[in-house]
């Protein structure tokens, strides 16, 4: 449910100290204790919302470990998928052309490595180089695959307002990247140049094996 509603909406913000109560798995008297009110003026403040005393709501936020922003407006930086299902939703299989043009040229996705007790999966800057996928990163760091290495990459883009959003996963090899050539026009590219910073000198080239992508829409007759 998607309570990132008017900022005065009394629904919405008791929404919020709800399920931030069950995430904390503690009731009302305790919020109301650690808020430094009675559990009866928490009810009251609940229901008529923070018009009513702000100041008050600046303790309920306080005691729930959030900012008074976060508890009034809700959180700007959760996971997509907090809003209902579209109508009448269709899930379509994407073909392979299809799935290399929602990759584009660029962007940001999670390459999939194999560890122990689980694979893990680290978000990465890419660029399209033919049909490989090219990241780079530091030679000591966790997504550094070496070259044989069975990986997945995956990519996905999500309309929170319409619930619709597509997904792509290319599963293949890793390649370290040697030849000077590939080298120098690869760190001439900007759009590989990595979020996080730092020297990550190591280019890792993906082989796709095999690509798949689906996407989930309005009725059949829509438009994605």
């Amino acid at each position: 449910m998607d309570t990132r509603l008017h900022p005065d909406d009394p629904q919405a913000v008791a929404r919020r100290i709800t399920d931030r109560l069950a995430q904390l798995g503690i009731g009302p008297d305790s919020l109301a204790r650690e808020a430094g009110m009675s559990p009866q003026y928490l009810a009251v403040l609940t229901v008529s919302g923070p018009g009513l005393d702000p100041n008050g709501f600046l303790r309920i936020a306080a005691a729930l470990g959030l900012t008074y922003r976060e508890l009034i407006e809700g959180r700007a930086d959760l996971p997509p998928g907090q809003s209902p299902p579209g109508p009448r939703p269709a899930l379509l299989r994407l073909g392979e052309a299809e799935c290399w043009e929602r990759l584009g040229n660029r962007g940001v996705g999670r390459i999939v490595l194999p560890a122990e007790p689980a694979p893990l999966a680290f978000p990465v800057n890419y660029t399209v180089d033919g049909r490989t996928v090219v990241y780079r990163t530091d030679p000591d760091g966790a997504a550094a695959a070496p070259d044989g290495t069975a990986v997945s990459f995956q990519v996905d883009r999500i309309d929170e307002h319409r619930s619709h959003g597509w997904s792509v996963l290319l599963t293949g090899t890793a390649e370290r990247i040697t030849d000077p050539t590939a080298l120098h026009r690869l760190e001439h590219d900007p759009a590989a140049e990595p979020w996080a910073g730092g020297p990550r000198p190591l280019w890792i080239r993906v082989r796709s094996q095999r690509i798949s992508g689906r996407r989930i829409t309005g009725p059949p007759n829509g438009r994605d």
